[in-house]
């Protein structure tokens, strides 16, 4: 089923909208939550929940990019849950990643402002817009879907080692990028 499809049926209030929104990008939200959460029942209520809130936000949201917005969702809310399981202990490869690229990333303390912070996004899309296909494809699989190092790697035929060098790569120009932006750390 087509997205447009989809978001018809979302607009006609139709409960065929989640079965083909679960048909068409299922897999891949449950992908998503299970990177982040390490837990196949988590990651599936994640995932049902995420389905509640596209049905709540649509209408009148008309999203262009479905799979977007709804990975957004799930991952917003996988890393929602994965704060509140982990809340005094660590443990995931999220909490790797997520150590792995922050000190490439304004903290939500030094963005004094709504404004700060829609810079340093349109500025992390410019530079990653600025990557070959394939950095960008690694720095969204490792830092956006939390894919692990050694999955990557597998599905590249590489080396972990030599994923693990190009992210470091990848998040050294970010860096720089972000200082000659003027964004804060």
């Amino acid at each position: 089923m087509e997205d447009g499809r989809i978001i018809e049926l979302f607009f006609e209030r139709s409960e065929q909208a989640i079965a083909g929104l679960s048909e068409k990008y299922g897999s891949t939200c449950m992908r998503i939550a299970q990177n982040i959460l390490n837990d196949r029942l988590d990651a599936e209520e994640c995932v049902n929940d995420a389905y509640l809130a596209v049905w709540n936000s649509v209408p009148p949201e008309k999203p262009d990019a479905l799979l977007s917005y709804v990975c957004r969702i799930v991952r917003n809310l996988a890393l929602k849950k994965h704060r509140a399981n982990t809340a005094v202990k660590r443990d995931s490869r999220c909490d790797v990643a997520l150590d792995e690229i922050a000190d490439c990333l304004p903290s939500a303390s030094d963005v004094e402002s709504e404004f700060e912070s829609e810079r340093a996004l349109e500025s992390i899309n410019a530079f990653l817009n600025s990557l070959d296909k394939e950095s960008r494809a690694l720095f969204v699989r490792r830092y956006w879907f939390s894919d692990a190092v050694t999955d990557i790697a597998a599905d590249l035929g590489k080396s972990g080692h030599y994923v693990s060098v190009r992210l470091s790569r990848i998040r050294k120009k970010l860096k720089k990028h972000l200082e000659k932006e003027g964004i804060a750390f």
